[in-house]
């Protein structure tokens, strides 16, 4: 018989997902499946072929951890990380998702309410999405993405959160427990949607995840009001069908946290649950955190308890971008999260807020606790162990962007020192300088570093933009987590925080990092971004034997080695959104992208019918 293949790949080190080192080989690709692997296959016989000398063949990466529910709805080529080699991603994590559509029932809004503050995602992004949501149940979402022209493949979690608005309705699914005829009922719609191939289920406990519309800004998101024997409940329906559980610890609770992931356990409940944990990070302002991390995971990894159990490690520094007030890092703490209830454009309301003498003397309180004398809060302060991610240093605070042009580039501690060395009359108090003109102007009373943060959110609000990192500063710390054999690389959050965070290229730092231990530790992160966490999540996908599914990729070593997501991460308007999103740009490191055969990506250039054409599809759950 004559052979034929639709592509071939030639000469390339071959990475197969197994662990085990690279080796130069070819690949053919025939009607969308790995058709051969070999030395020296006929090139005659393919319709196309790349030659890949020097470079490395791998199966499509893996995206654990995103939230791209509703970018999926207005871009499903999903090209943020389909540029970065991840061929697979994850859905509906964090108890938020679309499964049953919008839910827009007796005034209420859930996806707007639940989205806009945990995923940092404008209203009017969010109401485009919820009116395209004309499904109601699980099994028409996955008939729905069918219809969709996906880059990626879509792997679907089913949303706690959500599964509580559905049955109890929003007002109750946030004001009390869910009755025995309630709790029945979520867990039929969950068994039938682990049936359909829902992959598993998710929920949420992190204290700073809050509704976003009124008058509910003051409520955490409906899945935290589930008590624990809910929670059991559910994870035994999760259990029995083999799914896998996502969660979030209540960070505030070690106690609640221990009990809660303890759901793992072979031991305690007859067969271990398969959970995935958000997240391991090297929080700066508490050095405790990242041990206690590896020490669940081993834990409950343990003959002791026979979990199954991987928390999730980013691979990069916890880069974090605020507009103004706006960001993430505010929702854990009590004063900040105040200036993050009113919606984005909602000016006025924050400047009075600021203005206020009481809140004033709350965030004077707040912001300088445990910075100066000799108490408890300044000795945890002083050994990393704060209660807050964010550390609330000034000169951790980076200006990106600012009306006033001469501070960008410069730390907020910087900006501060100017200001006081006016105040006192030290600078020529006659200098038309701008900068020096506005602080004359607002800043004359700023006495200290409140006074400081007080005022420059009232003079810019949210015209100024600033970052700081508050996790994974030591990377040798990073590259030990997304090494660990019981975490998982993972968290990038794609498709959330727009303005906030971009870490679509996290897969690619994986790879970089390992790399930097040799080609036997770039084989086993490999195995990390691809055959694992497919086995986590039950699908079939991150390998490349003969009769799979032909989902690869190409990336230049060389590339890859050099490549600086810092000076690489840049703001883009995106048409879809009608909306300025942070992204990362790594041109030139993943040379082609190839989905279901098809060849989506190229040169740093996306094929013609990309966002037309279905290139990925709906993974279900293996059974």
């Amino acid at each position: 018989m004559t052979q034929h293949w639709d592509l071939l790949i030639r000469n390339a080190k071959f990475f197969d997902g197994s662990g085990q080192a690279g080796y130069i080989t070819d690949l053919a690709i025939e009607a969308g499946r790995v058709a051969a692997i070999g030395s020296n296959l006929d090139r005659q016989s393919a319709s196309s072929v790349i030659d890949a000398d020097g470079q490395w063949l791998m199966p499509g990466l893996l995206d654990i951890h995103t939230h791209y529910d509703l970018e999926v709805e207005l871009a499903p080529g999903l090209p943020e990380s389909v540029r970065h080699g991840t061929t697979t991603v994850v859905v509906a994590n964090c108890s938020l998702g679309l499964a049953f559509g919008a839910q827009r029932r007796d005034g209420k809004d859930p996806i707007v309410d639940c989205f806009a503050r945990v995923e940092n995602i404008p209203k009017p992004v969010l109401s485009a999405c919820a009116d395209k949501a004309t499904w109601q149940t699980p099994r028409e979402y996955l008939a729905h993405l069918d219809t969709l022209a996906l880059g990626p493949n879509i792997v679907a979690l089913l949303p706690h959160s959500m599964l509580r608005i559905e049955v109890m309705g929003f007002d109750a699914s946030v004001e009390r427990d869910a009755s025995a005829e309630e709790l029945a009922q979520m867990q039929s719609i969950l068994t039938d949607a682990l049936d359909a191939g829902f992959v598993g289920l998710s929920t949420d406990g992190l204290p700073f995840h809050y509704l976003a519309n009124q008058p509910n800004t003051h409520k955490t998101i409906p899945t935290q009001f589930a008590p624990y024997s809910e929670l059991k409940a559910l994870t035994q329906v999760v259990r029995e069908k083999n799914g896998v559980w996502q969660a979030t610890p209540p960070k505030d609770s070690p106690i609640d946290t221990i009990k809660n992931f303890l759901l793992t356990s072979a031991k305690l409940h007859g067969k271990a649950l398969t959970t995935t944990v958000v997240a391991a990070l090297d929080v700066q302002a508490n050095r405790n955190i990242v041990k206690l991390a590896k020490t669940l995971a081993w834990a409950f990894n343990s003959r002791l308890l026979a979990g199954d159990f991987h928390l999730q490690a980013l691979a990069a520094p916890f880069k974090v971008w605020a507009d103004g007030p706006i960001t993430p890092l505010a929702e854990e703490i009590p004063e900040l999260r105040r200036l993050n209830e009113p919606d984005l454009e909602a000016r006025a309301e924050r400047l009075a807020l600021l203005n206020d003498e009481a809140f004033i003397s709350q965030f004077k309180t707040m912001w300088l606790k445990g910075k100066s004398g000799f108490n408890i809060a300044r000795v945890k302060r002083l050994l990393r162990l704060e209660d807050y991610a964010f550390n609330r240093c000034l000169a951790d605070m980076t200006i990106d962007r600012c009306p006033l042009t001469q501070w960008q580039g410069k730390n907020l501690q910087q900006i501060f020192e100017l200001v006081l060395l006016v105040n006192n009359g030290t600078l020529d108090y006659l200098s038309e300088d701008a900068s020096l003109a506005l602080i004359r102007k607002d800043f004359a009373q700023v006495r200290d570093e409140a006074d400081f943060i007080l005022q420059i959110l009232r003079s810019f609000d949210t015209d100024l933009s600033w970052y700081t990192v508050s996790a994974n500063r030591d990377i040798d710390t990073v590259r030990a987590l997304i090494m660990h054999p019981k975490l998982l690389p993972g968290f990038n959050d794609c498709g959330a925080h727009l303005n906030n965070m971009a870490f679509y290229d996290g897969n690619l730092r994986a790879l970089q990092l390992a790399a930097l231990g040799g080609e036997q530790d770039l084989a086993y992160m490999v195995k990390r971004l691809t055959r694992d966490p497919a086995k986590v999540f039950k699908v079939n996908a991150g390998t490349l034997n003969i009769g799979d599914r032909a989902d690869c990729i190409l990336i230049d070593p060389e590339q890859l080695l050099s490549y600086n997501s810092d000076a690489n991460t840049q703001r883009i308007y995106r048409d879809a959104f009608q909306h300025e999103q942070l992204v990362n740009r790594s041109d030139g490191v993943v040379s082609h992208v190839i989905i279901a055969g098809k060849v989506i990506r190229q040169n740093n250039t996306f094929c013609q019918s990309f966002q037309r054409e279905r290139f990925g599809s709906t993974l279900l759950k293996n059974n």
